[in-house]
């Protein structure tokens, strides 16, 4: 008894150091003048612009877990975020619902960015893009009770990072 287990967690410490002897695919994120951002507070309702750390945090921590799955492991993305307008907006007006964020199919997600993707052996890949979902309300299979306050961009950003970045099967 004593064997195999002396022999189950050297098996487990000899896999864990095969997978971090492995280079692991790279996202790093920056934010290019948040306190400029259209929108990108869930905290501070009226018209404030800017990004709050929040946004920021789980946003940089949603891009690398989306690299992770996406990216071959010898891959390093550079993403540079530009702007930011969450889904929704506060709408100061309603009484007793002044901090509340309002989804109306007219508000939907936009995050402008630009990327650069770095691979042994290949050029660079830059691009500019605006990321935006026009049909965030309407997508089937969207969790709109989410308790994730994120939902909607992190929904529009797995769709981009997968169509841009996933392997794509051979034709």
């Amino acid at each position: 008894m004593r064997t195999a287990l002396v022999c189950a967690v050297l098996m487990a410490l000899s896999l864990d150091s095969m997978a971090q002897g492995a280079p692991a695919a790279q996202v790093e994120v920056h934010f290019d003048r948040p306190g400029k951002f259209r929108d990108a507070s869930l905290d501070s309702p009226g018209y404030e612009r800017g990004a709050d750390a929040y946004v920021m945090k789980s946003l940089t921590e949603y891009l690398q877990k989306l690299g992770q799955r996406y990216l071959q492991a010898d891959q390093q993305l550079v993403i540079n975020i530009r702007d930011i307008d969450l889904a929704g907006r506060f709408e100061p007006w309603h009484s007793r619902a002044y901090d509340v964020r309002f989804m109306r199919e007219i508000t939907w997600p936009t995050i402008d960015l630009s990327y650069t993707l770095s691979q042994p052996g290949k050029p660079a890949q830059q691009a500019q893009e605006r990321v935006s979902d026009k049909m965030y309300l309407s997508r089937p299979g969207r969790v709109t009770s989410s308790s994730d306050r994120l939902y909607a961009e992190k929904a529009m950003l797995n769709d981009w990072f997968r169509q841009r970045f996933a392997p794509h099967p051979a034709s």
